[in-house]
């Protein structure tokens, strides 16, 4: 197991590219060789919600960028995903279970997921500048 890495990506924020985002994190991730095959998939959805959060409300008028950063230390994992877009109004109201600023396209369960598949959720928003989602997730059994 790697002591410590980090990784950047950018790309733009097109919907072929949250598999390509959901992919290439938990590939970074497998260097952590404590989590089991379910916490790799917890990983794999709790990107997939946050890229496919920046994808479908970051930028409404035209694709923008999305960039992640995942550091491993020791045995953790922390994952941040930002965009520079409109930014979310009120994070408390986006939290809640079902709210959706899509109503017929969008369940308004992302963040719900990010949360049940992560150790720790932090977002960070603001109107005009965007949104930055800060995950971290520590295996279930560690290592002796």
């Amino acid at each position: 197991m790697t002591e410590n890495n980090e990784l950047y990506i950018r790309f733009p924020s097109l919907p072929v590219n949250i598999a390509f985002a959901r992919s290439t994190v938990a590939a970074f991730a497998v260097q952590i060789d404590s989590f089991t095959e379910a916490e790799y998939n917890e990983i794999r959805k709790a990107v997939s919600e946050a890229v496919s959060n920046c994808v479908q409300h970051a930028y409404p008028n035209a694709p923008g960028f999305v960039e992640i950063s995942v550091y491993i230390e020791k045995s953790i994992l922390k994952i941040v995903v930002e965009d520079q877009g409109v930014g979310i109004e009120d994070i408390d109201l986006a939290k809640e279970s079902e709210y959706t600023t899509i109503p017929g396209e969008n369940l308004g369960l992302g963040f719900d997921f990010m949360a049940a598949c992560m150790n720790e959720i932090k977002i960070d928003s603001q109107m005009g500048k965007g949104t930055k989602i800060t995950m971290i997730k520590i295996p279930e059994k560690q290592d002796a």
